[in-house]
């Protein structure tokens, strides 16, 4: 009789509580070895490019070649400041390039994959999985496969050596259509959105006041890949004025002068990584929990 109440009571715990696994010290101290290799291996070239960024010149040509700096110097940050300053165009017209594409281009973006996402997730018309199907598929394509017809688009819309040449393109990639509706679809209820509807709501409340605050994660990762996706953007296809081009246009012609602007060239790897790194640190708790509801890997 005893054992039936014992066990009765183990049951009603198991009901009421979360059942939490037990692991060994041994295994802990395993799997954080494993993840610190992981980590370690991940984190390697990007550690590499700043120690490269440091090094004399002499020591980025030694033989054999040295992982670790041993006299680091800031003479190659030094000489691309410099050789900033004699370019026609001030280097500050180029950093607001960059920022006012990467910035406005990012918000646009993310703005049109929510409002195109939303319809996908909780909208009934006809042709729906169709959409969202092609959506899929154009995720397979490179954008390498696509320059040729766009350069003929932009050139007979007149957007050649224009702002619209690198942003308006940009708007047509699908993978952040593809994240915002899977991540409206698992974390948005269709009960959630009649309520609102009972309430009085409109559309465009429940996709303001409901929609995008619940789907929070979604578009920040969608903002981190927006983001790195038009800062990185090279713009020597569709941009001819001096005036108009980027940072890492004028970055790469500082450091493609050969042997003697190889430590430059190191300088401006670390430089154009600072900033995608930092968004990516702010939000990298949202990337996980979108890709946990999209589905991939």
């Amino acid at each position: 009789m005893t054992a039936k109440i014992s066990d009765w009571i183990a049951s009603v715990r198991l009901k009421n509580k979360r059942v939490i696994l037990s692991r060994s010290k041994a295994g802990t101290v395993l799997i954080g070895i494993f993840l610190a290799a992981v980590s370690a291996y991940m984190l390697l070239p990007v550690f590499y490019s700043v120690v490269q960024a440091f090094k004399p010149i002499d020591e980025i040509f030694a033989y054999p070649p040295r992982f670790f700096v041993r006299n680091p110097t800031l003479e190659n940050f030094k000489s691309v400041f410099k050789l900033a300053g004699n370019l026609w165009v001030p280097f500050s017209r180029y950093l607001f390039n960059s920022l006012f594409i990467s910035v406005g281009g990012t918000v646009v973006y993310v703005f049109i994959s929510a409002l195109a996402a939303y319809p996908l997730a909780k909208g009934k018309f006809p042709g729906r999985l169709i959409i969202s199907q092609l959506i899929v598929w154009a995720l397979l394509f490179a954008g390498d496969v696509t320059n040729m017809p766009r350069y003929i688009i932009i050139a007979r819309l007149g957007m050649v050596d224009t702002y619209w040449a690198i942003i308006l393109p940009a708007f047509a990639g699908t993978i952040g259509v593809f994240l915002m509706r899977q991540f409206i679809v698992s974390a948005i209820p269709d009960t959630t959105i009649e309520a609102a509807h009972i309430d009085g709501a409109n559309e465009w409340m429940v996709f303001f006041k409901v929609v995008m605050p619940g789907v929070k994660p979604a578009w920040l990762t969608v903002s981190i890949f927006a983001f790195q996706m038009f800062w990185n953007m090279s713009s020597g296809t569709y941009i001819y004025s001096e005036n108009l081009k980027q940072l890492p246009a004028v970055l790469s012609s500082i450091s493609a002068a050969g042997i003697a602007r190889a430590g430059a060239g190191a300088a401006v790897s670390v430089m154009m990584m600072i900033l995608p790194i930092t968004v990516f640190l702010i939000a990298q708790s949202s990337v996980s929990e979108t890709m946990a509801h999209s589905g991939l890997k």
